[in-house]
């Protein structure tokens, strides 16, 4: 048989006390006397049959009891008000504006934006790319996903992705040339550079990584950016650098292999970012939540298909 519950405001002032270790405290947050929440906190007491709080040296603390009881109340409350904002969204039309780099929208985020869309479909999502941060107010953003070191000033920032940087060709280049043996057997290959993205890992600190240091390729073609080179690579003009994000889908349907499993993670990572303060609107919660969710699902699938040497 379940227990009886108390009211509403009888729970508040549970985790209020919780929280603040302080009957006094506590009722200045709820705008109450610390009386009434005396008197709230014996209510549980007598009808749970339960000892809550033990008066202390210096104040008060929570039994076993009275934590594990705050805890679960709090998530309670927290569940109820995260329900109510979906509600909310459902039962209105939203709009969600999100800028990204182009290659990420291309890559990653627009393939599974039709996922987003049966678990919100009343969020219109709007997307611009641009390759630097853009102004959220001046641009009308809500929420962008970035890619770098997870320092954005006056931001609220949540990390997506961590990658590993690996080299990647067709099975057809590796039918013709032949599979490499070693990582240093890679610079008789044509290897694809890239002339921007002068922050972010090149084949120098893959080489690095993967126990051949000094080498610095200069010679091949290049590239604007990792988007245009992988492209390349897809129609076997060469071996590229690619990230994580960047070929998931490639990776499994077997358009590109990667070459060898050698650990090189990335020096910047993606990050959802939006304006402080504002990380708790609704359809701003909504789209994290969604999209965490499909960066864990995105961990638990089998693991592509890869060529080691």
């Amino acid at each position: 048989m379940h227990p009886r519950l108390p009211p509403i405001s009888t729970l508040n002032a549970l985790v209020a006390v919780a929280r603040h270790q302080s009957f006094t405290k506590a009722a200045l947050s709820l705008h109450v006397t610390q009386s009434a929440v005396s008197h709230q906190i014996k209510l549980i007491e007598d009808l749970w049959g339960v000892k809550l709080f033990e008066r202390t040296g210096h104040g008060i603390a929570a039994t076993d009891a009275g934590r594990r009881l705050a805890e679960l109340t709090r998530d309670y409350f927290e569940r109820i008000g995260k329900t109510l904002d979906e509600l909310h969204i459902v039962s209105s039309h939203e709009t969600l504006r999100i800028d990204t780099l182009q290659s990420f929208a291309v890559k990653w985020l627009v393939p599974r934006l039709r996922h987003f869309d049966e678990r919100y479909p009343n969020i219109d999502v709007w997307i611009s790319t641009h390759d630097q941060f853009a102004d959220f107010a001046a641009n009308a953003i809500d929420i962008a996903i970035r890619l770098g070191d997870g320092r954005f000033p006056g931001c609220h920032t949540t990390l997506l992705l961590q990658e590993e940087v690996f080299p990647v060709c067709t099975p057809e280049l590796l039918e013709r040339m032949g599979r490499p043996e070693s990582p240093r057997d890679l610079l008789r290959y044509p290897l694809l550079l890239r002339l921007g993205e002068p922050t972010h890992m090149n084949w120098e600190d893959w080489f690095e990584a993967a126990g051949v240091p000094g080498v610095k390729p200069t010679e091949g073609t290049r590239f604007p950016d990792t988007n245009m080179a992988l492209e390349a690579a897809m129609d076997g003009f060469g071996v590229a650098l690619a990230r994580t994000a960047h070929v998931v889908e490639e990776l499994a349907a077997g358009y590109l292999v990667r070459l060898f499993d050698i650990p090189c993670p990335s020096n910047v990572a993606y990050y959802l970012v939006c304006p402080q303060g504002h990380e708790d609107r609704p359809t701003i919660s909504a789209f994290r939540r969604w999209i965490l969710d499909e960066v864990a699902s995105e961990g638990k699938r089998p693991e592509a298909a890869r060529a080691t040497g």
